[in-house]
């Protein structure tokens, strides 16, 4: 099982970024607001799904990440250098916690949603999962606790009831309205 920070400090591909790290309690959210801006990299960061190719880091990108308290999941809002979302990726996770200087961290547990601007939902990593738990990485209780985790996100999703979507939405907009105010 793998351990990830947000701050990423190992990520080799960036050349160039800025991290903040926020507490936020209010009625909606309560939990840590991550914000991770891409200045300069070596290679930009593709990915296929079903075929179709995204952009996942360049530069003046963004990834932004919501670690509600006392969940087993955590939400990667990635934005391009226009604004626009390109993907919400969600972590299903052992636990999650921060680091004597405060930066956040969660116990990855393989199996994730990715949910793009279109509605489409995915399901990945699910062969992962199984041979974690072959491999005697996690149990057979945490797989099934990871499923049904996923499984209850997807059904929020698909009612329309995941908060994190407008969320994300509205806190990039302040981060905006904060780096604006900086230049």
């Amino acid at each position: 099982m793998k351990r990830k920070f947000s701050d990423r400090a190992n990520w080799r591909r960036i050349v160039n970024r800025t991290y903040s790290c926020r507490t936020c309690r209010e009625d909606e959210f309560t939990g840590l607001v991550t914000y991770y801006h891409i200045h300069k990299l070596r290679d930009p960061l593709m990915k296929a799904y079903k075929g179709k190719k995204l952009c996942l880091a360049d530069e003046n990108y963004l990834w932004l990440q919501h670690f509600p308290a006392r969940e087993r999941f955590v939400v990667t809002t990635m934005f391009d250098d226009k604004g626009h979302v390109v993907q919400w990726y969600i972590d299903i996770c052992r636990k999650q916690g921060t680091t004597d200087q405060g930066v956040p961290w969660f116990d990855d547990l393989y199996l994730d949603i990715v949910v793009l601007p279109s509605g489409e939902v995915m399901l990945l990593d699910e062969d992962e999962l199984e041979d974690a738990v072959k491999s005697g990485e996690i149990t057979r209780n945490e797989a099934e606790d990871a499923t049904e985790i996923a499984n209850k996100l997807m059904a929020l999703i698909e009612a329309g009831d995941f908060p994190y979507f407008d969320l994300s939405l509205r806190n990039y907009k302040q981060w905006k309205l904060d780096q604006d105010k900086r230049t």
